[in-house]
């Protein structure tokens, strides 16, 4: 027996009954679905976090941080007069631990750091268009990182960190409440940013927006340029008190060609940090942590798929024993006319695979379908504030891999009675009744 006509048997005999074959059919359907949706889910939300990354952030920097505290000591720890906590009770910026400046001369002389960036927390109390009246304020937080980063604009452009004037990237929710037409609006525009000084006087400053920024998972809160960072943090900082940073910015020398960072040059700069109680977080650190807690819900969810799986498979062995039982007498008139063990084995085996092919195809395409419409319908109204983020985003790898995995549960389901069929005894076969 040709394997073309195995096949064409094995497909044909599928369906000899055929309400048990499409209840089997309609139980792998529900796995295939549900495992199809979930892999789109993180499909989709991995590639908006690895564009927000992209946009927002360089690949040649580390952040550095003070490393947590690893103390286990019961009670208060002893006061450290040359630790880096700060005093925050006279600090509008309520700062807790932070960098010092002997922080930052440690990381600009270690060993693949090229340069070091210190970053200096401000706060604002609002913001409002120029000339507006006090119904007219906002409440307004500058991401501290702003100066240093990129904006995934909407429009205008980045920020420029050497202009001696104050510039402004303001979220695009901040557009129609400032009284602009839309974002290409706003752009040019002066706006009044109030916020209070070390000695708890109220102050203004006045600063141009230069760009509206879309809604981000990554960069909360407004931009702001160095100049503009600058007059709000001197003005913000108690006299006497040593300087102290949020976070600090170290560029890489890489070593590799062109300049390039090796993973090696990350472990390097890393372990310097280590050793001065500091801690290195680079862009792929961040979307490391993110991209495991995501993967994690999404293997939670796509445990109840494996779990319908699991009961369909039974539904696939329950089928074909049953088929071997009723086709016994057909089986032993196969065998005795000279068809091998192998043959029937394969013949019975196929049709498992059939019917898990069937159950996978119409769960995706029926997943890639209903998916598709529910996502196109969040992008406009509940994610629209996310532009980019394609909820459920349907690769075709994984939709294949979905399809081709079913099958094999499907096989292996039908081993069992395929085995069953292949062992028969074409004499006794051919006497059963």
């Amino acid at each position: 027996m040709r394997a073309a006509d195995v096949i064409t048997s094995a497909t044909r005999n599928a369906f000899r009954s055929k309400l048990r074959t499409t209840l089997t059919v309609l139980s792998l359907f529900v796995g295939a679905f549900t495992l199809t949706l979930t892999t789109a889910l993180g499909a989709g939300v991995n590639d908006y976090v690895e564009k927000q990354v992209a946009t927002i952030s360089t690949g040649d920097v580390v952040l550095v941080t003070p490393a947590a505290s690893t103390d286990t000591t019961e009670g208060p720890n002893a006061y450290d007069p040359d630790g880096r906590q700060q005093s925050a009770q006279a600090n509008p910026l309520g700062a807790g631990t932070m960098l010092n400046g002997d922080d930052i001369d440690a990381i600009a002389v270690m060993d693949g750091v090229e340069r070091v960036e210190p970053v200096r927390q401000v706060s604002v109390d609002w913001v409002a268009p120029a000339g507006g009246s006090d119904d007219e304020r906002y409440e307004l937080d500058v991401n501290p990182t702003s100066s240093i980063g990129r904006s995934d604009l909407a429009a205008g452009e980045q920020l420029d960190q050497a202009s001696a004037d104050a510039q402004v990237v303001l979220p695009e929710e901040y557009v129609e409440a400032l009284g602009y037409a839309d974002a290409e609006a706003a752009i040019g525009e002066t706006v009044e940013l109030g916020f209070t000084d070390a000695s708890r006087q109220a102050q203004v400053v006045e600063a141009e927006i230069v760009g509206v920024a879309n809604a981000s998972l990554f960069a909360a809160g407004a931009g702001a340029n160095q100049a503009l960072t600058d007059t709000i943090a001197d003005a913000q900082a108690i006299p006497g008190q040593p300087d102290a940073f949020v976070i600090a910015v170290a560029t890489f020398a890489g070593t590799g060609d062109e300049g390039a960072v090796t993973a090696a040059d990350v472990d390097d700069v890393k372990a310097q940090l280590a050793d001065a109680d500091l801690a290195g977080q680079t862009v792929e650190d961040q979307l490391g942590v993110v991209q495991t807690v995501i993967n994690g819900i999404i293997g939670v969810l796509s445990a109840f798929s494996v779990i319908a799986l699991v009961a369909a498979s039974f539904g696939i062995v329950n089928t074909l024993l049953m088929s071997v039982q009723e086709r016994t007498r057909e089986i032993g008139l196969m065998k005795a006319m000279g068809m091998s063990n192998g043959t029937v084995f394969s013949l019975f085996s196929l049709e498992a695979v059939v019917i898990g092919f069937l159950g996978s195809a119409i769960g995706a395409v029926a997943a890639i379908g209903l998916g598709t419409a529910i996502s196109s319908t969040l992008s406009g109204s509940l994610l629209a504030d996310l532009p980019g983020l394609m909820i459920l985003l349907f690769q075709p790898a994984n939709v294949i891999a979905v399809i081709v995995v079913i099958m094999l549960v499907a096989f292996l389901s039908g081993v069992l009675p395929a085995r069953r069929a292949a062992r028969q005894d074409p004499i006794e076969s051919l006497r059963y009744e």
